[in-house]
């Protein structure tokens, strides 16, 4: 009988430190914030190693690895040519709720794009429609948009960051006061770096730190 008990007890100690360890392990996840980056349309269409003839070398691995530097989890492929934003976009979405399933706070959640890359998280904030949720749109504005894309809708915290050079990258407010869905925080970053739309084929803190603060919860940027 006494042989019995110390299995028995020893058996259910294993069980409390195992249950103890998942709980620790489960409540430390909760911390974890997620990154979603889109590239460019030049990514989709070429090779990494392949140089813009204007704008230069596509720094996409650069600036994945410098949110995964900062413990971001990343979420980010190079898209197959041609892809259709929308329906990606639908295909993240997904991906999203999944993540929001098992127990991941909406904002933890960053989805960061760079113009057309920029475009697909328009269309994610659109199709999830969460409020709480971080977007970063780069360069992936221009006020023909209002008409020509007119069932994009901005939902969540919203940052968006242009170039002041920029001709396919402007303001956002247009879209911002046109949107039917709620927007709990809106800032916009107006960059000065005479790069044009380069700017953003570039792993520059200029606009990658501001994308991290927010991805922080910085929603004033300080």
């Amino acid at each position: 009988m006494k042989q019995f008990q110390k299995i028995f007890f020893a058996f259910l100690s294993t069980i409390l430190v195992n249950y103890t360890a998942f709980s620790q392990e489960k409540k430390a996840n909760q911390g974890e914030r997620y990154i979603f980056f889109f590239h460019n349309k030049f990514v989709e269409e070429n090779d990494l190693n392949v140089a813009h003839p204007e704008y230069g070398k596509a720094e996409y691995n650069e600036i994945v690895n410098s949110f995964k530097k900062d413990n971001f989890i990343v979420f980010s492929e190079k898209r197959k040519t041609n892809t259709n934003a929308s329906d990606y976009a639908e295909k993240v979405v997904k991906q999203i709720k999944k993540l929001l399933k098992k127990g991941v706070s909406p904002n933890k959640i960053t989805v960061i794009g760079t113009s057309k890359g920029g475009y697909i998280a328009q269309y994610v904030s659109t199709y999830l429609a969460n409020p709480n949720v971080n977007f970063v749109f780069i360069g992936s504005f221009r006020d023909v948009d209002i008409e020509e894309i007119p069932d994009i809708n901005f939902c969540g915290n919203i940052l968006t960051i242009y170039e002041k050079s920029d001709i396919y990258g402007v303001s956002a407010v247009r879209r911002k006061e046109t949107s039917k869905l709620k927007i709990n925080h809106f800032k916009e970053v107006e960059l000065n770096t005479n790069l044009k739309h380069g700017f953003l084929y570039k792993a520059s803190d200029e606009w990658i730190v501001p994308c991290k603060k927010w991805a922080d919860e910085n929603y004033e940027l300080n």
